[in-house]
């Protein structure tokens, strides 16, 4: 059977070759309305891609013949994957094409940085010659923190070792021995914030790390610090950054990426700051990167579309299991508390226990078990996070597994309990589905309560006495903060009791910081699902 492949962004003509060489229809259609690309994918088996497609669900639903999607790159937010998932369509991606270019990219930053070099080199084009003006600052000795040790982070780390720097990082699921391997110290944000000559930042762009670059942390920073950013534009606050390069808290930023592309007029002030370098989201345009992700992610739709076992799926545990209502509340329950237990946990992590308790089939532990890894992973590593691909994440960062059975207890009959441990302690959730597929939180650590496990959740520990629900409620009233629901749980009457809200709007660090201030008030955190 002849196959037709649709391209719709440009990639290295490789990609065309090998498909041809395969015998397989190229049918290469750029710049093309969203209409267009409807009627295009109606005699599609195969649809290549990049960023510069976006992939909907309506665009899906009219390629009737389409098997697979392949993104030539790491991000798949261009395409609708739950319905891609419902179509049955295997979604795949290039994860590892653009890591070294990416790396070199940041490094080749940070020695800009440190020797001034764009805005010398500016200044001999003017025909000037300031040699005292550019007086620029070693890396040897300097310390280099490094937010997100995934591949990319990892790599830079390793190229940094060979100029002398000391590396630190944090990355709440890299395991001590993985990161003592790799020439780095772990240790806590605040640490990064105090002890970093440079910073380099190589996360996703997500509620957690949003904005993670601000005002306020901008402040803990070394005086002079630097910063650079080749991740996703937003995790730098662009307006606290330039605030902070003209009060000399900052000594410098070196941005390849923004939270608008390209920046707004808004931005100019930033990017015409002399103590900015700005490049146009090159970090992964290198020659050898984009015919790096052309290869793989061809020879990954080849494969797919002979029916061949692939190595870089994004969705097809998904797809496995979709066709089975049964197993979905439980994945839902699963991949959320697994979130919660995350972000509740500080880091570097070493194992995640799983335990299913009850009427869950037990045919169904092992994907569980993956969508709660899953739910841990996906806040804090900067590839896409999967169910086929989580296990092996975990493992990469050193996070031991471990899946357990037992038989229902108390009221509910059933249970998904997740425990988290580190070094530094444990979290321990349970969340159970009722009959109606209601999710519930239904404990935290040693406390019993009953919350739904979405939107925005503030945790917190206080002494059980009248008065403390209003204090906290008082500083969110102030903030304009609507309550949605509550929960409390306590171990005993006067003891220290935990109480969970709900909340309409996400809580700012200077909120949490407030309700962390009330007496009788402790172990304050703020979760986002």
């Amino acid at each position: 059977m002849a196959y037709s492949v649709l391209i719709t962004d440009s990639v290295d003509p490789v990609c065309i070759d090998m498909l041809k060489e395969n015998g397989i229809e190229a049918n290469v259609q750029l710049k093309k309305s969203h209409d267009e690309l409807k009627e295009l994918a109606k005699t599609a088996d195969g649809w290549i891609i990049r960023s510069g497609t976006t992939i909907t669900g309506d665009l899906i639903e009219a390629a009737k013949n389409l098997k697979v999607i392949g993104r030539a790159g790491v991000g798949v937010d261009n395409v609708d994957l739950t319905t891609a998932t419902r179509k049955g369509v295997l979604v795949i991606n290039a994860p590892d094409g653009n890591t070294i270019s990416t790396a070199e990219h940041t490094c080749a930053m940070l020695m800009a940085l440190a020797r001034h070099i764009p805005q010398a080199s500016a200044s001999m084009r003017e025909g000037k010659w300031d040699k005292k003006r550019f007086t620029g600052s070693e890396l040897y000795e300097k310390t280099l923190g490094i937010v997100g040790l995934g591949k990319i982070g990892q790599a830079v780390a390793e190229r940094m070792k060979g100029f002398g720097m000391r590396l630190i990082g944090f990355d709440p699921l890299l395991s001590p021995e993985v990161a003592e391997r790799i020439g780095v110290k772990l240790v806590t944000m605040d640490e990064i914030f105090a002890e970093s000559d440079f910073i380099t930042m190589h996360t996703p762009l997500n509620e957690a790390t949003r904005g993670l670059f601000n005002r306020e942390t901008l402040k803990k920073c070394k005086k002079g610090v630097r910063l650079v950013n080749c991740a996703r534009g937003g995790i730098i606050d662009e307006a606290a950054l330039l605030e902070a390069l003209e009060s000399g808290q900052v000594g410098g930023a070196a941005l390849d990426v923004f939270s608008k592309e390209p920046p707004p007029p808004e931005l100019e002030a930033l990017l015409k700051h002399p103590n900015l370098i700005a490049t146009p989201h090159i970090a992964a345009s290198t020659a050898e990167a984009q015919e790096k992700v052309a290869i793989q992610i061809t020879e990954q739709v080849i494969l797919a579309l002979n029916g061949q076992p692939v190595s870089s799926p994004v969705n097809r545990m998904e797809i496995k299991m979709a066709a089975s209502p049964e197993v979905q509340p439980y994945l839902t329950l699963a991949d959320k508390l697994g979130q919660i237990v995350g972000q509740l946990s500080s880091g570097p992590l070493e194992r995640i226990s799983i335990r299913c308790v009850g009427d869950i089939p037990r045919r169904y532990t092992d994907v569980l078990s993956i969508a709660a890894v899953k739910g841990v992973m996906g806040r804090w590593t900067n590839e896409p996070v999967n169910l086929i691909n989580a296990p092996f994440l975990a493992e990469e960062m050193g996070l031991r597994i471990e899946e357990q059975r037992g038989t229902a207890k108390g009221h509910y009959t059933n249970l998904i309990e997740i425990t988290l441990e580190g070094p530094d302690g444990s979290h321990e959730v349970a969340g159970t589905v009722f009959e109606n597929q209601d999710l519930r939180l239904v404990r935290l650590d040693d406390f019993w309560l009953e919350v739904r496990p979405e939107g925005n959740l503030l945790f917190y520990r206080n002494v059980d006495r009248p008065g403390m629900l209003a204090a906290v409620g008082s500083v969110l009233a102030e903030n304009n903060i609507n309550i949605g629901a509550l929960a409390l749980g306590r171990s005993g009457k006067g003891s220290m009791a935990l109480t969970a809200i709900s909340v309409d709007e996400d809580i700012p660090e200077a909120v949490e910081q407030r309700i962390a201030g009330v007496e009788g008030v402790e172990s304050v955190r703020v979760v986002s699902l």
